[in-house]
């Protein structure tokens, strides 16, 4: 019966499946145009990457150039180097730390046995998300400051201060941590909604089996998660170069470029402040082209082991 279905429906002309879709299509129009208008449409602007753009004599004015804005990546320049060992340093544990958090703490939540005390825990945990940067960073600075509440209790009780924000050694787990506290609890939704489509017969099988815990863990509710834990993995690499250009360049003054700078800080300070424009766009577009690469390999990796990914073959 399936099989028929799906051979009438290849039998329709391209017409004819237009018009029987004609509302969805129209419900879906003004999101297509909006991803058309804002971000597809944009990336006609790359073509800047190959020339000395000038705002003033516009794209059209601007001399070619050719290559020569991308020299800072082939001939290694030392601020591009410095932004990208800072972009491969936080990038890393962000997939260490970041990434594993929300799944530990959707397990964490799965486990209460309260309806009512998950779903006040998960307002609870869900309220950082909707803060910009600039609250999470005043925040922050208002909490572990020189002159923030840690540091003030600690003088009052005749301790030593800890200098966090601002130290450069320290700057790298910030940052980390400030996206673990703002982003997991929101990061949590996707998982748990995974783990409520587990069948509940399972856990009660390897329960009569004789199953820990910790075996029907492993056994069936990481199991359950891997198709989405692989999709999402597969989506955090395409952006494994984005690293937080809001949180960082509101940080960026307290501990210097040397530590802070990143990609995107890199093409901001050298495009927007130093009128760099082409050499801006021609970081910006290798970057964007690196993550299309590892979405693409990572995708085909997940083929090979069974999974989906982000698209079926």
């Amino acid at each position: 019966m399936l099989q028929r279905s799906k051979t009438r429906t290849q039998q329709l002309s391209l017409g004819r499946r237009l018009l029987r879709d004609r509302v969805l299509l129209l419900f879906a129009l003004p999101g297509t145009a909006l991803i058309v208008a804002f971000h597809y449409l944009p990336l006609l602007g790359n073509v800047i990457a190959f020339k000395d753009y000038q705002p003033f004599l516009g794209i059209g004015g601007s001399d070619w150039v050719g290559w020569e804005n991308f020299a800072v990546i082939f001939n290694g320049d030392p601020a591009f180097l410095r932004a990208l060992k800072n972009t491969l340093i936080l990038t890393s544990l962000q997939s260490v730390f970041v990434f594993p958090a929300p799944i530990l703490l959707a397990l964490l939540l799965n486990s209460l046995f309260s309806e009512r005390i998950k779903r006040i825990a998960q307002s609870i945990l869900y309220l950082p998300h909707f803060m910009s940067w600039v609250i999470v960073v005043a925040l922050f600075q208002q909490m572990l400051g020189g002159s923030g509440l840690l540091n003030n209790y600690l003088r009052s009780h005749d301790l030593a201060t800890l200098d966090i924000i601002g130290n450069s050694e320290l700057f790298h787990v910030l940052l980390t941590s400030q996206i673990i506290w703002k982003d997991t609890g929101w990061a949590t939704i996707l998982f748990l909604a995974a783990l409520s489509q587990i069948d509940s017969q399972l856990y009660e099988a390897t329960s009569v089996d004789g199953a820990s815990r910790m075996k029907q863990l492993w056994h069936v509710t990481l199991p359950g998660l891997r198709g989405i834990i692989i999709l999402l993995f597969i989506l955090r690499l395409g952006d494994s170069l984005t690293v937080g250009f809001e949180q960082i360049i509101l940080q960026q003054a307290a501990v210097g470029r040397d530590i802070s700078e990143v990609l995107d800080t890199y093409v901001y300070n050298n495009g927007v402040i130093a009128g760099a424009w082409g050499v801006a766009a021609a970081v910006g577009l290798v970057k964007g082209i690196v993550g299309v690469i590892l979405v693409l390999a990572a995708n085909k990796v997940a083929h090979i082991f069974g999974e989906q990914g982000v698209y079926s073959r």
